[in-house]
Parts: structure tokens; C-alpha cells; sequence
């Protein structure tokens, strides 16, 4: 099997997507745990760092290969493989639980997923691995630049999960560019992240009216056109401008609520690209009538999108969820 070449097979799973039309640079998820700090404009700009617990894991693995390793796994950090996104596919071929690796070199790897994570979102992405395809022993790593270069990323691809940490190598782009996660459970109950579907239906259930007949759209994009816009973008839905304060502070919940599985790292770059492009007033919420599992209006397809952010999720008929923030090229 080649490199960057699909693995195991999902019916439904979208082709191969070169980053640029993914999204022109950046990556990544979407926003607010504590609200007031999003819009705090004493704050720095955060993000991860090469010092950080993932990325100094993820040197240690780079360190430990050896030059046949590096052969089937390292590749310039500008290389095109590192502008692809897919959610259901390997940039390299070696599984991680072949003896292609060694025992401390999965250790290295699970280190370099805990700390990219939460505790409660590593447990879920552990339990969807095991769910999709059989466990993290499935899923393969693809290393892009040097540590010592200043210019690195750790990548994992597989079944309905690409992960990324890079140390703020790509500046101003969340999570190190785009990510995705899913779940191969067709009944949305049982669906891993099903709880993130009903939060932002939450939202919708505060709407009035007017409110709810502008946020409801007939057909969905395809899952992967999530190429950040800018400010001239034109994004579906309903704006957050137009909301109460009421209900935006239930987004800000509900933003939260989407980036609980990540580390705080992350989530605090969310935060800072978010306020850097107008907060969450710049977003908008579009829910869409196509696919509704159960004919229940418990909205399954939704997106959240502004200048630089974009959170596409297709949970039907099972979960694809694209998520994107950052700069424009």
C-alpha cells in the first residue's frame, strides 16, 4: 500500500481533500470554555508550544526512530502529504501496533494523544478507535519537520480521526491545521458524540421563530468544504449577532461543550483566533433539514462558521465532523 493511501474501507467516508480547498491554512475547533476570558483583551496570544507536554512527547518519539523508520514515516515539514485531510484514511503505512514500532515508541505515542486531549476526551477517542477500527493499534503516525527546526508536527490518521500536534509551527492556526473525528455507530443514541448534536439543538430549541426559519436550511454543503473565508465570506444560517444575550450565552456553552474533549492549549488558541477575528458575534448556526435520523427535528447536520472558524458536522448516517480554524492564505 502506498502512502496516503486509504485503509480500511467506509462506505461513505468522503475522498482525499487537499488542504488548500479544505481551507487555505488553518485548522481547527471551535470555542469558549471560560467566555469572559475569550474576549479579555489583556490576553496574550495563546497556543501550544514545542515545551509543551504533547509536543516534547512527540520530539521524544522523533529522537527514537531509526533511519529506516524515519525513511516510512518523516517527511519535510511543507511536504503535501501534511495539506490532506480525510476521515478515513493513513499517510503512512506502519500501524502503530506492529513491530514496525517499538513497546516504548506506542508508549510515546499514547503519550503524545493523552496530552493533545482532555482526560474525558481521550477516554472517548480511545473508545472510538476501539469502535472503528479496533483500537489506537490501527491507526498510524506521519511526522512532518524537525523538532530542532522549530517547524514540527505529529500527526495521527486513520478511521474517522485525524489528530495533530505542532507546537504553533503554523502560526495562528488552531490544532496545527485541519482535524477531524467521528463514529461508525449509525444509531445517533449510542453515537459517541451524539451529545454534542443535542447541546447545539439546544440552541435551536431557543430560537423564536423567525429566529429558527432563518437557522434551518434545506441541504447541507458536502462535509469537507470548510475552506476559511475571511471577512468576505458568505456563511449559512442564522448570524449570532442576531441573538439575545441569552442565547448567546447558551452558544458559548454550546462552543465549550464542542471543545471539551481537547487540551486547554488548544482551546485557549481557539479563543484567541476567535477574538482576533470579531468574537463570537461573527459566527453564525445553520441546522439542516436533510438526513434528520428519526424524523425527530433533533437536527443531525449542523455548522457553525465565521471568518476564521468552521465546525461541519454530519452526524447522519453516521458521524463525520470537519473542523477548521485559522488564517486565510
Amino acid at each position: 500500500m502506498s502512502q496516503g493511501q486509504d485503509r480500511t474501507e467506509c462506505r461513505d467516508c468522503s475522498p482525499t481533500i487537499h488542504r488548500r480547498s479544505f481551507l487555505k491554512t488553518g485548522t481547527a475547533v471551535a470555542a469558549g470554555l471560560a467566555a469572559p476570558a475569550l474576549f479579555d483583551p489583556r490576553m496574550a496570544f495563546a497556543a501550544p508550544s514545542m515545551k509543551s507536554a504533547a509536543e516534547s512527547a512527540a520530539a521524544r518519539f522523533h529522537a527514537s526512530l531509526s533511519d529506516d523508520q524515519k525513511k516510512a514515516i518523516c517527511f519535510p515539514f511543507d511536504h503535501e502529504l501534511r495539506r490532506r485531510i480525510n476521515a478515513n484514511w493513513h499517510i503512512t503505512k506502519p500501524l502503530i501496533k506492529t513491530d514496525f514500532y517499538t513497546k516504548d515508541q506506542r508508549a510515546l505515542v499514547d503519550e503524545v494523544v493523552r496530552n493533545i486531549t482532555s482526560p474525558e476526551g481521550y477516554d472517548r477517542f480511545l473508545k472510538q478507535m476501539e469502535y472503528d477500527d479496533g483500537g489506537i493499534g490501527s491507526y498510524s503516525v506521519a511526522l512532518f519537520g524537525d523538532p530542532a527546526s522549530g517547524k514540527f508536527e505529529w500527526e495521527l490518521t486513520g478511521r474517522h480521526l485525524t489528530m495533530r500536534a505542532d507546537g504553533n509551527s503554523v502560526d495562528k492556526v488552531a490544532f496545527g491545521g485541519p482535524i477531524v473525528y467521528g463514529h461508525g455507530e449509525e444509531d445517533a443514541k449510542d453515537n459517541l458524540f451524539h451529545y454534542q448534536t443535542k447541546q447545539v439543538n439546544e440552541v435551536f430549541k431557543a430560537l423564536d421563530a423567525k429566529q429558527a426559519a432563518k437557522a434551518l436550511v434545506e441541504k447541507a454543503p458536502a462535509e469537507a468544504a470548510v475552506a476559511i473565508q475571511g471577512e468576505k465570506g458568505k456563511f449559512p444560517g442564522l448570524p449570532i449577532a442576531e441573538l439575545s444575550a441569552d442565547q448567546k450565552a447558551l452558544v458559548e456553552k454550546t462552543l465549550k461543550t464542542l471543545l471539551g474533549p481537547y487540551r486547554q492549549e488548544d482551546i485557549d488558541e481557539v479563543f484567541a483566533i476567535l477574538k482576533d477575528s470579531g468574537g463570537i458575534d461573527q459566527l453564525s448556526l445553520a441546522f439542516y433539514q436533510q438526513n434528520d435520523l428519526g424524523n425527530d427535528k433533533v437536527w443531525d447536520i449542523w455548522r457553525v462558521e465565521g471568518p476564521r472558524f468552521v465546525w461541519h458536522f454530519r452526524g447522519a448516517p453516521h458521524v463525520h465532523a470537519y473542523v477548521n480554524i485559522g488564517s486565510v492564505g
